[in-house]
């Protein structure tokens, strides 16, 4: 399959990307991988990837609720302009809050920024989105949002724990407090929505068992809204802005869990945190695409296409920072072998398979060249020091 750029994304692989979300497809991960490379842009100036999806889901997904209210694009344009924002796009910190603050105003809806986290779909968060689906539990789709959710997600999230319950909290400081109010409204209704998708009819007995939501501000005038969006009980002028899990929720199943894709969509969340402090650009962007389309690994011809550069300038820039595209490919299968041994449960041959090798004596050679241990040895020492 070809890598696909930014918006090209074709019938199959949209099919494919529906029968994961739904459990109506038994087609090949290989399929469903292409949507990460669709879920992100590449920026051809720089040659590294721009984390600017959500942000772009956010506001196509706030647009759509102010024009049901009656209120078109060019009013909020205007309105902002006024308020000294002129691309909204790409608003951060107090000039978000502000943005929030207008669509509100405009749209004369008090619970807009409630039902925006809930039409604020999981697909639009991309690999991570795609990361959490494959989790296993509710434990680990919060450890991932945790660890990951500072690429994509504001507010950032933060936990602690107490009297056995763990705390999960965004961390709100910008604003008035009408402002930190909005924010909280749509990062909770998110929350509450994207759980809803990965943990299905489960999630009906975890709004029953103790799970609870603390807001710092007092009870507002909509606060019918907050009922029937987050069902579970709600406490108002509480200390902090948190939702507490008790233990027991912990290990509710999500509904979608697929360890063997995980292993992929884990890493490219671990792309996109390398990213942020990339300084090898051209490697980062590269490493992120092989990532991004492991199963079908493209070619140098491919990659530099997808950079919208020649082959050749991809090869200078790779050299520039002391390495090349074969050194790159092998890492990536490297990185993703090790974490299919010791996270799944995969034969040789599938993750042979998987990592693109016709044969799978292949892999095992390879697999020794690279760590001096065959691909079952590793795996089994794997464990036995988890064991000892």
């Amino acid at each position: 399959m070809p890598l696909r750029k930014y918006g090209d994304l074709h019938y199959g692989e949209l099919r494919a990307i529906c029968g994961y979300i739904f459990g109506q497809s038994n087609d090949e991960p290989r399929l469903l991988l292409a949507f990460s490379v669709w879920s992100g842009s590449v920026d051809s100036g720089q040659g590294f990837m721009k984390i600017n999806q959500v942000q772009h889901a956010f506001f196509y997904k706030l647009t759509s609720l102010l024009e049901e209210a009656g209120v078109s694009e060019q009013q909020l344009f205007d309105e902002l302009a006024r308020r000294g924002i002129t691309n909204p796009l790409e608003v951060e910190g107090a000039d978000a809050m502000k943005l929030l603050e207008t669509a509100v105003h405009l749209s004369q809806d008090p619970c807009l920024m409630i039902r925006l986290g809930q039409q604020l779909g999981i697909a639009a968060y991309g690999s991570f989105g795609f990361a959490l689906m494959s989790c296993e539990n509710v434990r680990e789709s919060i450890q991932l949002l945790l660890r990951y959710g500072k690429v994509l997600i504001r507010p950032i999230w933060s936990s602690s724990e107490h009297e056995g319950a763990l705390l999960i909290r965004p961390e709100i400081s910008v604003g008035t407090s009408k402002q930190r109010q909005l924010l909280a409204e749509v990062a909770f209704s998110n929350l509450m929505a994207i759980a809803r998708s990965l943990y299905g009819s489960a999630m009906a007995r975890v709004e029953i068992s103790g799970v609870r939501l603390y807001l710092n501000y007092p009870r507002p005038d909509h606060s019918d809204c907050y009922r029937k969006a987050f069902k579970t009980p709600i406490t108002f002028d509480a200390e902090r802005n948190e939702l507490s899990i008790p233990a027991e929720v912990l290990d509710v199943p999500v509904r979608t869990a697929n360890r063997k894709e995980h292993v992929v969509f884990q890493q490219q969340c671990e792309e996109m945190l390398r990213g942020l402090v990339a300084v090898d650009k051209t490697t980062a962007a590269v490493r992120q695409l092989l990532i991004q389309s492991a199963g079908r690994f493209p070619g140098i011809s491919e990659v530099a296409d997808c950079l919208h550069i020649s082959e050749r300038t991809l090869r200078r820039r790779l050299d520039n920072e002391s390495t090349s595209f074969r050194a790159i490919v092998d890492e990536i299968r490297d990185l993703l072998a090790r974490d299919y041994l010791t996270k799944t449960e995969l034969t040789i041959a599938d993750i042979a398979y998987l990592l693109d090798y016709a044969e799978t004596v292949s892999f095992r050679r390879a697999f020794a060249r690279w760590n001096r241990l065959t691909p079952s040895e590793y795996r089994k020492k794997h464990f036995s020091l988890l064991s000892a």
